[in-house]
């Protein structure tokens, strides 16, 4: 993999931020952004546990999906207060997505402020929080909506793996889905789960790297692959607005209902065949890159 920072600023303006950034969809990390946050102060550990302790949450494990495993299905399901239990002993190798915490605590929406002033179209009833034990990962994937995030860490560090979407193909995208079958696991460690044997176009993919700390910022543009790695038990939460193009919007809403409904349709009816055929087809246009003639 060919790889650089991610471009990193304390601050910026808006007009500097939707040039060199937004319209270019590149990625950036802001790191004062939320530092004028009441939540960047006040979130932590013993304050969830005050007001979602009770909430029963799906917790979801490293294992990779496979042909039978079914779409966005827990693999655990604890109280939120057992959950932070778990995961402040030490190592744990889970975590909890797409938890829209703000349900069952309307009064932490206070605690933030939307930055209209860097993106329009945010998705203010949506605002989303991600959970993960030390060690717990988020595979490589790409959001299905296509939306344009603010993703900001709170507690803990956690490393980040970025490429564009039109490297899809060198990171052997499934078809019909929004993750890559390579495993990224460890991607820059000496016990790296990454197989250039087995997935040679991994080794022509550009990309981006960086590890969050507490009160950073990540824009990460719509469409783009990210692999993440909790470094320490941490959340986070992530802002979305929608993308800014028409046809962004029509591809994104294609995604939801058609392909996924395609792809849960034959996982049930012919898991095997199915999984056999989208690897096949993964691999095929991953030689293209590699044989582009």
């Amino acid at each position: 993999m060919i790889l650089q920072p991610v471009p990193t600023v304390q601050t910026i303006d808006a007009d500097t931020f939707r040039r060199e950034f937004y319209l270019p969809q590149k990625p950036l990390v802001i790191k004062d952004l939320a530092k004028s946050w009441p939540a960047y102060h006040k979130w932590n550990w013993d304050y969830l546990r005050q007001v979602v302790g009770h909430k029963k949450v799906g917790l979801y494990n490293n294992v990779k999906s496979d042909a039978y495993t079914p779409i966005n299905k827990a693999d655990d399901y604890k109280t939120f207060g057992e959950y932070i239990d778990m995961i402040e002993k030490g190592p744990a190798e889970w975590r909890i997505f797409l938890f829209n915490i703000f349900e069952h605590a309307p009064q932490l929406k206070n605690d933030f402020t939307w930055p209209d002033e860097l993106m329009k179209g945010f998705v203010k009833r949506y605002p989303m929080l991600f959970t993960g034990g030390e060690g717990s990962i988020t595979h490589m994937h790409f959001d299905i909506d296509l939306s344009n995030i603010l993703h900001t860490q709170f507690v803990g560090r956690k490393k980040v793996l970025l490429f564009p979407f039109e490297e899809q193909y060198k990171l052997y995208r499934k078809p019909f889905e929004v993750l890559s079958l390579a495993d990224f696991t460890h991607f820059n460690r000496e016990d790296s789960k990454v197989d250039y044997t087995k997935f040679p176009a991994l080794k022509s993919a550009k990309g981006y790297e960086i590890t969050l700390e507490h009160g950073d910022t990540l824009f990460m543009p719509a469409g783009y692959w990210h692999h993440m790695e909790y470094l320490e038990s941490g959340f986070a939460i992530s802002l979305r607005a929608m993308n800014d193009s028409l046809a962004g919007k029509l591809k994104g809403l294609s995604n939801i209902v058609l392909m996924r409904h395609i792809d849960t349709l034959l996982k049930k009816s012919m898991p095997g065949h199915w999984y056999t055929f989208k690897e096949k087809k993964s691999f095929a246009k991953a030689q293209k890159q590699l044989d582009p003639m």
